[in-house]
């Protein structure tokens, strides 16, 4: 997206649509988080069997995961509260969002580098993810760390 004219016909519908599903996602993380919570006894264990890197490596990308899909939808905001010329964030049947934070431009290329990288890391955590997910299913099949077993 950050690669098009904004004014082309493209970008004058992925631009309002990127924003109204950034604002959805918030909402499901929050929603997500506030279920873990209630449910949080519920929640499978980590199985006994994997070595400690791998927990810690499971329990940091799970975590970063949960933070940045709260994190970064709240950078967009941001990005578009103090974006000058900006035109608002819409959200579905909503026409604009209050915009909460003051007109700058230094804050605005603040906001967008930390959207931008923060986007790439959930990216790299969502990689690390399904590759660890697929590892458990194909390498580990039916043993306790096949982690297919556990989401049901």
């Amino acid at each position: 997206m950050t690669g098009r004219a904004e004014d082309d016909a493209i970008s004058g519908l992925l631009y309002p649509n990127h924003k109204q599903f950034g604002v959805l996602v918030w909402i499901l993380a929050v929603v997500h988080l506030g279920l873990r919570w209630q449910y949080r006894s519920q929640l499978p264990a980590m199985a006994e069997t994997l070595t400690p890197w791998e927990k810690r490596l499971s329990l940091g990308v799970h975590r970063l995961l949960v933070a940045l899909t709260l994190i970064t939808p709240l950078l967009g905001f941001g990005m578009s509260s103090s974006l000058p010329d900006g035109d608002g964030v819409p959200f579905f049947l909503i026409a604009k969002l209050p915009e909460i934070l003051p007109k700058s431009d230094t804050a605005f290329l603040v906001f967008q580098a930390l959207h931008k990288y923060s986007a790439y890391l959930m990216l790299a955590c969502i990689v690390l993810h399904v590759a660890g997910a697929l590892k458990h299913r194909l390498q580990d099949r039916g043993g306790e760390t096949d982690v297919l077993q556990r989401m049901f």
